[in-house]
């Protein structure tokens, strides 16, 4: 695994050295070594929400820990944006970087695997060994079974990868692998599922669509849906892709290209939203690389030194179509859709209503004093009816779920802001399910849940710990 392993910077937070063997032994909190990864092939078709079909897929898979007789300690792990399955420990010997979350998984750490057994996947459509727009397109090779690695790209006889052919995808659609892998291990109920960011939807997701297949939800730095401004800086990094003349329409292998130019200010844009601007400052300030203005539009501020590096590293390690793919998951994603609000009616009867008392008050004004009055009434209406759509709806996708929630913010998150979280935690405490909020003081922004912050380890440590509220039991939720 050569990229970073979530959607934020590639700055790694984590520090630890590799284990040996005797150093791991002694330590209170050590790390589960070297990992293998698996590769599970499901020969069935899969149908996706946009209506196309794929008629297999892989997922690649690492686990942590040792699953109990019962299967009852079972902790799934979802990534987040340019994630994949190595979420802790190394791969060999000789490997100096840990799995993006070795600080929050392995012996006595927030999620203990000496308590828990710990599954990573790595979704479809990503390009880390699941199928995705990097793998081989089964329609180009008919009933043959072709390994990517012996295909010649530049050759049109020869089998060709997906690339701009592969479907999009959603968070539903992973979730629902991901219950096809649970079937596969033998995991009726997950003790948890947990995930941060991209990953955090994902088990909000879970929480909705199979509410009886998991007993705790921890959903770390998310949100319930994408804001305008989010959606935005999606199209934006989409567009730096898309514009790029090596993109060649997705066919860049085929054409033996690559849009690195257009995946570097992706990763620029991105990287960008996922630090807060005090710590920007105390980073790099307004430094100089050299000293002096250069009078020139080559790297002269220390911070656009270090925007460049994350960009080149990022594509180096990224496939392109699959950043296309995972933005477009991130904008369509919505728990509520199934669940329309039932006071969306009411609320616009009641503005329509408003409106019409108005007009007929400012009869008399002058025309552009009414349009004034009028636009200005409209719009606080409109962001009252947005507010109680939005609760309203996901109150009734909240109402048949069964887990007890952990919901954890960053107060300098302005990606995935605390208020995103506190909606979903006003939600479930509405329809009476246990939850418990933490807003956790940190600078890092965005990028705070790949920290080792002592009270945000603490909480997850602690909820993954404590006794399962039964769904019987009354909750009004506590907040931290």
């Amino acid at each position: 695994m050569n990229a970073r392993s979530d959607n934020t910077s590639d700055q790694h937070p984590n520090s630890h050295p590799h284990p040996n063997s005797s150093a791991n032994t002694d330590s209170a909190v050590g790390s589960v070594g070297v990992v293998t990864p698996q590769n599970f092939h499901f020969a069935e078709p899969l149908t996706l929400e946009c209506n196309r079909t794929l008629p297999s897929f892989d997922l690649m898979v690492e686990t942590y820990g040792t699953l109990n007789r019962d299967k009852s300690n079972a902790i799934l792990i979802c990534h987040a944006l340019s994630g994949n399955h190595h979420a802790a420990g190394f791969h060999s010997a000789d490997d100096k970087k840990a799995g993006w979350w070795d600080n929050m998984i392995g012996p006595n750490k927030a999620i203990d695997t000496n308590q828990f057994y710990v599954v990573c996947v790595n979704n479809i459509g990503s390009c880390f060994g699941s199928t995705g727009p990097t793998t081989i397109n089964p329609d180009s090779v008919g009933s043959d079974s072709v390994s990517s690695d012996s295909v010649d790209s530049n050759s049109s006889n020869e089998p060709q990868v997906y690339g701009p052919d592969f479907p999009l995808i959603t968070i539903k659609d992973w979730v629902k692998t991901q219950a096809m892998l649970s079937d596969r291990l033998g995991i009726d109920v997950w003790h948890a599922i947990v995930g941060g960011s991209m990953g955090g939807m994902q088990a909000l997701q879970w929480s909705v669509d199979y509410p009886e297949r998991l007993k705790r939800c921890v959903v770390i730095a998310s949100t319930p849906k994408l804001s305008a401004q989010n959606i935005a800086f999606n199209e934006v990094a989409r567009q730096s892709i898309l514009s790029d003349p090596d993109f060649k329409d997705g066919r860049y292998i085929q054409e033996g290209t690559y849009p690195r130019r257009g995946l570097i200010l992706a990763r620029m844009v991105g990287h960008i939203t996922y630090l807060t601007d005090d710590a920007m400052k105390a980073k790099f300030g307004r430094d100089l690389k050299s000293g002096k203005f250069m009078y020139g539009y080559d790297v002269e501020f220390q911070v656009e030194s270090y925007l460049r590096y994350q960009g080149e590293r990022f594509s180096e390690n990224f496939d392109a179509n699959t950043y296309l793919l995972m933005t477009k998951a991130l904008d369509y994603f919505d728990p509520t859709r199934d669940y329309p609000s039932t006071v969306a009616k009411d609320t616009t009867e009641s503005a329509v209503q408003i409106e019409d008392s108005i007009a007929a008050s400012v009869e008399s004004s002058k025309a552009n004093a009414q349009s004034e009055l009028e636009d200005a009434v409209t719009t606080i209406e409109d962001i009252e009816s947005d507010r109680q759509q939005e609760l309203s709806a996901l109150k009734a996708a909240f109402a048949h779920t069964q887990c007890q929630y952990l919901v954890v913010s960053f107060t300098t998150d302005w990606r995935f802001a605390p208020e995103r979280s506190q909606e979903i935690v006003d939600a479930l405490m509405a329809t009476g399910k246990p939850v418990s909020y933490i807003n956790i003081d940190a600078p890092h922004g965005h990028d705070s849940f790949l920290f080792d912050i002592p009270r945000y380890m603490g909480a997850v440590k602690g909820f993954l710990t404590a006794p399962f509220i039964t769904p019987s039991r009354s909750a009004t939720g506590e907040r931290s």
